[in-house]
């Protein structure tokens, strides 16, 4: 996953009509996907609001095994309280 950047610095080249939009939980954050085949390139987050993270598997020229990684607890972040 790329570091945050602002939604100005986001820019569909081509291919916008073949995206479709997953939303859950709060409805807040907006998870990018390929209609056609289901890759992940990019969404808007929940906890930094008006900024963006890419899926650095999806861009061109970007060897993602070479970069520093961290993982991130999902759990952590979940706004859903126990039932």
């Amino acid at each position: 996953m790329t570091p945050a950047f602002p939604e100005a610095n986001l820019h569909i080249l081509s291919g916008a009509e073949d995206l479709t939009c997953y939303q859950f939980n709060t409805r807040v954050a907006r998870h990018y996907f390929c209609r056609h085949c289901g890759i992940y390139p990019f969404h808007a987050s929940r906890t930094a609001p008006g900024m963006w993270r890419a899926n650095i598997g999806c861009l061109e020229c970007v060897d993602p095994y070479a970069l520093d990684a961290s993982v991130a607890d999902g759990r952590t972040l979940s706004v859903v309280e126990d039932a």
